[in-house]
């Protein structure tokens, strides 16, 4: 009798994937759909690596963060957390400064547009991740939890930032301190949200908004965003001042000087991003 091969089994996928279409479109997606995106170590490693690479890329233009599955992230992996919490081990209190913070802080600042495609439930980090974004677009079924307090734990990922700019202070203390699902309705009547979408519709507008960004002014689009993120804690004059930067850094460029000859020859302007 032969004895049978063993067939290897086929490698896992890793826990974010990345997507780059032809018109610069990168679309990041948390891939662990059986634990609801939840961040693991792992996770979080290779998404801030991720988004690194997207941030750092001229081809890309516009980026899209999104989950696999029925969630878009539910934050923490609260099954490692427990294992970590009990062993004390140091990655418990280093993830906020090493992982949570330059995530958020890439997603809000890159010198390229940002769309948060929420394919289903956003809790705790995986909800201040979306803030962060420029453009929010949810599915019918989806919600919004601050899950922080329900476990006891201060608020991270910047949500102590990006809440109360979109909710108001009131509002966002209700949220963060009585935390519970906010359904996709109230999300956008609430200002969470840009727009709510049934789950059949939402990779369309996403991709039509995605492919309207990138073949913008990209680096317009760069400095207005970090102008507006400077200028939430900023006095007035340093506003100012930090706009005439960005203003002259766009006006020497490519896009504004083709924008200038378009307009003069009644044509749409192309722009390359530069």
């Amino acid at each position: 009798m032969t004895d049978a091969i063993p067939t290897p089994e086929a490698p896992a996928e890793p826990p974010v994937l990345l997507e780059t279409s032809p018109s610069g479109v990168a679309t990041v997606r948390l891939n662990r759909p059986d634990a609801m995106n939840s961040l693991d170590v792992a996770t979080k490693d290779l998404l801030l690596q991720t988004l690194r690479s997207v941030a750092e890329d001229p081809e890309v233009r516009c980026v899209v963060l999104t989950g696999s599955g029925r969630a878009f992230c539910v934050g923490q992996d609260l099954r490692e957390h427990v294992g970590l919490l009990k062993g004390a081990a140091d990655e418990l209190f280093r993830t906020v400064p090493e992982h949570y913070n330059p995530i958020v802080e890439l997603i809000a600042t890159m010198p390229k547009p940002v769309i948060a495609a929420i394919n289903g439930v956003a809790a705790g980090a995986g909800a201040a991740f979306a803030f962060a974004a420029d453009f929010r677009l949810m599915v019918q079924e989806g919600g919004i939890n601050l899950a922080f307090a329900g476990i006891a734990l201060s608020c991270d990922s910047g949500s102590s930032w990006s809440l109360p700019r979109l909710v108001g202070p009131a509002r966002a203390k209700e949220l963060l301190l009585l935390p519970r699902t906010v359904p996709s309705g109230e999300c956008l009547d609430l200002g969470l949200v840009t727009r709510v979408l049934p789950a059949d519709e939402l990779d369309a507008a996403v991709d039509e908004l995605a492919e309207t960004l990138a073949a913008g002014p990209t680096l317009a689009y760069g400095c207005i965003r970090r102008a507006i993120a400077h200028s939430a804690a900023a006095p007035l004059s340093d506003a100012l001042a930090r706009e005439g930067e960005y203003m002259a850094l766009t006006g020497a460029s490519a896009d504004h000087h083709a924008a200038v000859d378009a307009f003069l020859a009644k044509e749409k302007p192309v722009f390359t991003g530069r």
